[in-house]
């Protein structure tokens, strides 16, 4: 008994010692003016406890990410899987499609069918500056993007385009039907080196595009996560699903 009370007080001792982790910053808009797209455009960084910072980082970049922050809860999503020691830390940049000079001015539209230029801003004017103001890696291993919607076709279009770029796209409930071209590319391609997460709703959601998609995916032999619900294309199917994707590319088990 009184070696059992021995190792109690120690464990009670581990647990009080070791620092609890605080939770992850997230940056006020950060604005950029690219050269590539002739306009300006803003984004936020969220970075865990500096305590889990170390070199070479992973990255996720995140489009409609004022949508991450305020519905999705990613950055606090984040924090409770790190206490957890559920996920490895990253960085996360939530990217805002808007106009930083008239946020009625969304240019989503525009930036995510598969717009080639809006590609080669990520490449050749975001992430070097979030290369050089993280401590983030300088790999496309290190690199992967989420978007929902239209933004989930975009990672698709990031997937097919810019290999070379990232290695991981995640989408949650992909509007693919503005590029008809998609899914016949996909097929038409040599299976790309990518890790692939996919998601959509069963009612009022692109349920039969997106499991087309998925059945695509498997069958060219991705390594692919799919995930179906019971909710429709809104955040009540996208919020819960913000651990998945958190878990599936940066889990620790």
């Amino acid at each position: 008994m009184k070696a059992l009370r021995c190792l109690l007080c120690w464990g009670i001792y581990i647990a009080f010692s070791i620092p609890a982790l605080a939770e992850g910053e997230i940056s006020s808009s950060i604005r950029i003016d690219s050269q590539v797209l002739g306009y300006a455009l803003q984004y936020r960084v969220y970075t865990p406890d500096k305590s889990l910072w170390r070199d070479s980082m992973p990255v996720l970049f995140v489009t409609d990410g004022p949508g991450y922050i305020t519905r999705g809860r990613m950055n606090k999503v984040s924090d409770r899987l790190l206490k957890k020691s559920k996920i490895e830390p990253a960085i996360i940049v939530f990217v805002d499609a808007r106009n930083p000079d008239n946020l009625q001015e969304n240019r989503r539209n525009e930036q995510f069918f598969c717009n080639r230029e809006y590609l080669s801003f990520y490449k050749n004017e975001l992430i070097p500056v979030i290369e050089k103001a993280y401590p983030v890696a300088s790999n496309r291993e290190a690199r992967s993007v989420l978007g929902v919607s239209f933004g989930g076709l975009n990672a698709a279009c990031f997937g097919l385009l810019g290999t070379d770029i990232f290695s991981g796209i995640a989408m949650h409930s992909p509007a693919n039907h503005p590029v008809p071209s998609l899914l016949p590319a996909y097929e038409s391609v040599d299976k790309l080196p990518l890790k692939v997460f996919l998601s959509t709703g069963v009612p009022n959601d692109n349920t039969k595009a997106n499991r087309a998609f998925k059945n695509l995916l498997k069958k060219k032999g991705y390594e692919l996560k799919y995930v179906e619900t019971n909710k429709g294309h809104n955040w009540e199917n996208w919020k819960p699903l913000v651990d998945d994707v958190l878990l599936y590319f940066y889990g620790t088990t």
